[in-house]
């Protein structure tokens, strides 16, 4: 995730993964080996072992 390895729980969902980093306020764009995943499939596209991420949680700020 982000160049970095990580270890979740088996079976769990791009949005399960995005709650458990805690970046539930505000926008999240997510990569998946390379694809973008819609915001729409992020409760259904499990995460497997050995997939890429790449994670942009977008802020607000001036």
């Amino acid at each position: 995730m982000n160049g970095e390895k990580k270890d979740v729980p088996a079976g769990v969902s791009v949005r399960g993964l995005i709650e458990l980093l805690g970046l539930t306020d505000g926008p999240v764009a997510v990569e998946r080996n390379r694809e973008v995943v819609p915001r729409a499939a992020h409760h259904t596209t499990a995460l497997a072992e050995r997939d890429e991420l790449e994670i942009v949680h977008l802020v607000g700020g001036g």
